[in-house]
């Protein structure tokens, strides 16, 4: 399953939309902790291929199996421009710059490559270990004491 993003902020609350809608049709209802989980991920890397890319990108999501307890989900977010990822180490008063950390911190694993003129990023969340990202999010530098979902809008 894909979706085409266009280069709007507006598009990271489709991009949210749909991704729901498509864990609902897979039996993964909103409030689980994978879900939850997986929409804030949806929301960091389709955020920062829109304004670190001012390009079009398209989000894709594979499913297969994912009501399973053993199953594996995986987002991918490709792009049109070169420019690696880089990780940023940012001030507790900064209001960006924390998207890699979060998907670092919340996928069960990460990475990148490139892709012709673009590159692919992508994680995978194990549908076992929700429990233990949501704990988990407590720790992350500048998000302790929230949730997950705290001041994401649809």
């Amino acid at each position: 399953m894909q979706l085409e993003i266009r280069p709007d902020p507006a598009e990271v609350g489709r991009a949210r939309r749909w991704a729901r809608s498509r864990l609902a049709g897979c039996g993964i209802a909103a409030d689980e902790p994978l879900a939850e989980t997986l929409v804030l991920l949806v929301s960091e890397l389709v955020t920062n291929a829109v304004v670190h890319t001012g390009r079009p990108a398209v989000l894709r999501l594979s499913l297969d199996g994912a009501a399973a307890e053993s199953a594996t989900v995986r987002l991918e977010v490709t792009d049109t421009s070169a420019r690696a990822p880089v990780p940023r180490c940012v001030g507790g008063e900064a209001t960006g710059g924390r998207g890699l950390a979060l998907v670092d911190g919340l996928a069960d694993r990460w990475g990148w490559s490139a892709e012709g003129a673009g590159k692919r990023i992508w994680c995978e969340l194990d549908r076992h270990g929700a429990r233990r990202r949501a704990a988990r999010c407590g720790g992350l530098p500048g998000y302790e004491g929230l949730s997950l979902l705290d001041g994401i809008s649809v």
